[in-house]
This record gives C-alpha cells, sequence and structure tokens, in this order.
C-alpha cells in the first residue's frame, strides 16, 4: 500500500493500532475484553464483527484512546497510550482520529456547517480555510448545498454523512465507525458504505468498522470476530459492497 498524498514520505513502520494481551473488566468482573492482542497496518479497512456483548465496541473505545482504564499496552501510531497524560491523549485524538457512530450526536440548534466545523474548534490554532475545507467536505459527503440546513431536516442517511464530514473535517490517519449504518435502511446502509470505501481507497486510510452487518464486513479487506471478549477470528479477505 502506497502512502497517501496528504502523508509525508517518512512514515512509520509501526502498525497504526496495536493492542496486545488487552483486558478490560466492568464492575462486577465481567470481561469486555480478554486477552486480545491484534495489529492494524496503516492502510487497512479492517471490519470488527461478534455478537452483542462481545467486545466490539469496547475495543473500539480502547484502541481509539476514549476509555484508557485497562490492561495490558496499546499504542496509537507507536506511541503507548499509558505512557500519555489525558492531555496528550486527547491531542493525539483530535490529530489523528476520526470517529462515526451509529447515533449521529449532531447539536440539533446547529447547521450542517457548524456541526461540520465542529472539531476545528479544539485545534491547537486555527484551522486555515475553514469554510472552504467545511464546504469540501459538505460536497465530498453528498450534501452539497445543504450547509444552511439544521440536522432536524435532514434524513437519517444525510445526518449520518454530515456526522462523517465532521469526522473527517481535520483529515485524520485512521477513522473508527461504531455501528454506523445499524439505525438505517438497507439502501441508505449500502450508500453509506460505499462512501466508506471510496474514502478509504482514495486517502489509505486506516478504518476500523464496528458492525454487526455482513453488507458493512463485505468492504473490508480483513476481519476479525469477537466472542466473549475473546479475538477467536483474524482473516484477511477479498471485498465488495453488496
Amino acid at each position: 500500500m502506497t502512502d497517501p498524498s496528504h502523508r509525508t514520505s517518512e512514515a512509520p513502520t509501526a502498525p497504526d493500532l496495536s493492542l496486545r494481551d488487552v483486558r478490560k473488566r466492568y464492575p462486577g468482573g465481567r470481561a469486555a475484553l480478554d486477552g486480545v492482542t491484534v495489529s492494524i497496518a496503516a492502510g487497512e479497512l479492517v471490519a470488527v464483527t461478534g455478537r452483542s456483548g462481545s467486545g466490539k465496541s469496547t475495543l473500539l473505545h480502547v484502541a481509539g484512546a476514549l476509555d484508557r482504564d485497562f490492561e495490558g499496552e496499546v499504542k496509537v501510531l507507536g506511541r503507548s497510550l499509558a505512557a500519555l497524560s489525558d492531555a496528550e491523549a486527547a491531542a493525539l485524538r483530535h490529530a489523528h482520529i476520526g470517529y462515526v457512530f451509529q447515533a449521529f450526536h449532531l447539536v440539533a440548534s446547529w447547521t450542517v456547517r457548524q456541526n461540520v466545523a465542529l472539531p476545528a474548534s479544539f485545534a491547537p490554532s486555527p484551522v486555515a480555510d475553514l469554510a472552504a475545507r467545511v464546504d469540501r467536505w459538505i460536497e465530498r459527503v453528498g450534501l452539497a448545498g445543504r450547509g444552511d440546513d439544521l440536522p432536524t431536516a435532514l434524513s437519517g442517511g444525510q445526518r449520518q454523512r454530515v456526522a462523517i464530514a465532521r469526522a473527517l473535517l481535520m483529515e485524520p490517519r485512521i477513522l473508527l465507525c461504531d455501528e454506523p449504518t445499524g439505525s438505517l435502511d438497507a439502501e441508505t446502509g449500502a450508500s453509506i458504505l460505499g462512501l466508506f470505501q471510496s474514502l478509504h481507497e482514495e486517502r489509505a486510510m486506516t478504518v476500523l468498522l464496528v458492525t454487526h452487518e455482513a453488507r458493512a464486513t463485505a468492504i473490508a479487506t480483513r476481519v476479525l470476530t469477537l466472542s466473549e471478549g475473546r479475538l477467536v477470528d483474524d482473516v484477511v479477505q477479498a471485498r465488495g459492497v453488496e
């Protein structure tokens, strides 16, 4: 996989995401993750599947530095999360990771443009040409002309596209998606998955996609299967949107 043009020529050789013997327990002792070891290389599109309660979302949260209360070692872009302060972990997330969830988490009283621009408010310095960047991503996800609309004027699939544009505004190296098509109808879900696949191919972005749907695993180059917090299968596959 060649480096995308927006990365430097000196890309690190370490995996983008690496988990070694990661364990996560909830109050009461139930294991959400039970000794998971896995590495995800730059440019992979990896689906994580398994039954409800298998640990899929927990794996995503731990890998994305959203949940740092775990045992074992997690590295993001070669940096151990255990060695980072809360501020450093937040800076790592903001600079390199985008998140898309099943719940869109849009601000209802804000326009599409305002919602998409939200990540820029956390940047350590002003984002150059922010308005143009916002409009470019709105157009890229198929919502040209809808920048002044409120989320209430959009369909579920359109709101998910706003959330995707927001996740991509800062052009992250890693995109983490948690059941992004779970609440969408088949046609809209297929359109969203096609968008993920095209973005991955165009930008060689590393994508970790948590799903329980066969239509979502079909776009992945690799599929991880969890059961009761354990990684029970890891398969490289050919892909194509159903």
